[in-house]
């Protein structure tokens, strides 16, 4: 069993990232009344807890959330997702991307969340509710999944990467998706670490998907030996005007 808890690093820079782009994606969505499927593969447990003593032995939310919240228009979905998260689970939660998901959709969209970690799956069972919630392999539940219905839709997919393998697997898998779901917006994200293992994956990604868009920000390592020096975002099918907010975002951490 993988050893990763999300605890330790809940609203770092990484989610930070990964969040704003996310619910961006997700609010555009729903701006039409057309019900959509959304899917991920790695889900967590959905709610942390920034005054706990993962969170507090790491201190990454301190450089993270509570430096660039502030940075982003108040109504942009992410700032008023944390504010909705806040007042009714209290001042120091924060929402993984399962509990962003389902405060952006419609009682008429379908959520699809699998996590294979037995404690966080038993803690995403406890925090979400309306959903559809999986324990087993989350690329496995996705090509299961796939084409949702509806068919309208995301994927997001963001593993654990203690796994080597990922990183020749990803590309595969996203061209299995694309294949039974050309129409969904599948969204991966990955660290950028010291070693740049993540390029080769990306570079395979973009020859099989010229037409995704990829975000990448770069930040100083949280601490003395830390490896991820940024986070990067991969969009298959994304939507229309998302390229201009990703810039917005860029732009924020471009000047921390």
């Amino acid at each position: 069993m993988l050893s990763y808890q999300h605890a330790f690093h809940a609203g770092n820079l990484a989610d930070v990232h990964k969040h704003t782009i996310l619910a961006d994606v997700l609010a555009y969505l729903a701006l039409k009344d057309k019900p959509i499927s959304y899917i991920e593969t790695h889900a967590g447990r959905a709610l942390y807890d920034l005054s706990g003593d993962e969170a507090q032995k790491t201190q990454e939310a301190a450089g993270g959330v509570a430096r660039l919240e502030d940075a982003l228009p108040s109504d942009h979905p992410y700032r008023q997702t944390l504010a909705r998260i806040r007042k009714e689970h209290g001042a120091h939660a924060y929402p993984g991307s399962p509990l962003i998901a389902k405060a952006l959709l419609r009682p008429t969209d379908t959520v699809h969340l699998s996590e294979l970690h037995p404690q966080e799956h038993a803690a995403l069972r406890n925090t979400i509710r309306g959903a559809n919630i999986y324990n087993r392999d989350g690329f496995e539940t996705a090509i299961s999944l796939c084409p949702p219905m509806p068919r309208r839709g995301l994927l997001l997919c963001d593993p654990s990467w203690e796994i080597k393998d990922d990183y020749s697997y990803l590309p595969k898998f996203f061209g299995q998706i694309a294949q039974k779901w050309n129409v969904g917006i599948l969204a991966l994200w990955y660290p950028i670490l010291t070693s740049a293992a993540h390029k080769p994956m990306i570079k395979s990604l973009e020859q099989k998907f010229p037409d995704a868009l990829k975000s990448e920000v770069r930040f100083p390592p949280v601490r003395e030996g830390h490896r991820m020096v940024g986070s990067g975002m991969f969009l298959v099918n994304p939507p229309y005007g998302l390229s201009d907010k990703v810039k917005k975002i860029e732009a924020i951490f471009a000047r921390l």
